[in-house]
């Protein structure tokens, strides 16, 4: 089995909202996607998420969101592809400023909930999104779905793609359901662990290049453990 980078959604607490076990999850993971304010996070938030990323070694990218903390950006919006762009390049912006406080660099970048999912199915929205990307730094890798709308805006422009699989996310058909699932449909960390085993042994998933598990998911911290403990079998 070969070895993955293991990615984790945070910094989505916002105010007096804590969201996610964060503290937990940061030494299990080796890269980290930060909430740059829209879905959530804020200016607090995002500098102590970088700090604890710094602490940790781990490489930082930024989570995009659409602009719905009431709905934790998890609802479909009607955007143009001008809004996407301009959110995109807003909250790329934002995490720059911490992370150059904290003299790193950003490593990737990937969108969050519906955003991710529309991006995924409309070219429009994920032309925007890439072209925001390459204006900021095009060197950024993009975090995002297999043979996604979004992996095929990145590629023509050059950026690199990393195709992502979500760990703590049931597969119908081999395609991600990434709402309205249930903690039974996803199974314990052991069941997680051993899907995640015999999808990095499948050659169906070969060009996989990340692993996610969401720091909000019950459990996430025994989820991205069992994940680590089958993979360091092979290490």
């Amino acid at each position: 089995m070969r070895k993955v980078d293991l990615n984790c959604d945070m910094g989505e607490s916002f105010g007096i909202y804590q969201y996610g076990a964060d503290q937990e999850m940061m030494p299990l993971i080796t890269s980290a996607n930060i909430a740059c304010g829209f879905h959530g996070g804020d200016a607090s938030v995002m500098r102590e998420s970088v700090a604890l990323a710094k602490a940790y070694g781990i490489r930082v990218g930024a989570h995009i969101g659409l602009p719905d903390r009431g709905g934790f950006g998890r609802r479909y919006m009607d955007m143009s592809p001008n809004e996407v762009y301009a959110i995109t390049l807003y909250q790329l912006g934002a995490l720059e400023a911490f992370l150059r406080a904290e003299e790193r660099k950003m490593s990737h970048v990937k969108l969050h909930g519906a955003l991710y999912m529309m991006a995924a199915e409309d070219k429009k929205l994920s032309d925007a999104f890439a072209q925001a990307v390459h204006a900021f730094q095009p060197s950024l890798r993009v975090y995002t779905l297999p043979d996604s709308e979004t992996a095929a805006s990145a590629s023509r422009l050059g950026l690199p793609v990393v195709n992502e699989y979500f760990a703590d996310r049931p597969y119908l058909s081999g395609k991600v359901k990434m709402f309205g699932w249930t903690l039974g449909e996803i199974g314990s960390p052991a069941a997680i662990a051993a899907r995640v085993e015999a999808m990095l042994g499948d050659p169906a998933f070969a060009d996989i290049g990340t692993v996610c598990v969401h720091s909000d998911t019950a459990g996430a911290p025994a989820i991205m453990s069992a994940i680590r403990d089958r993979m360091e079998q092979y290490a």
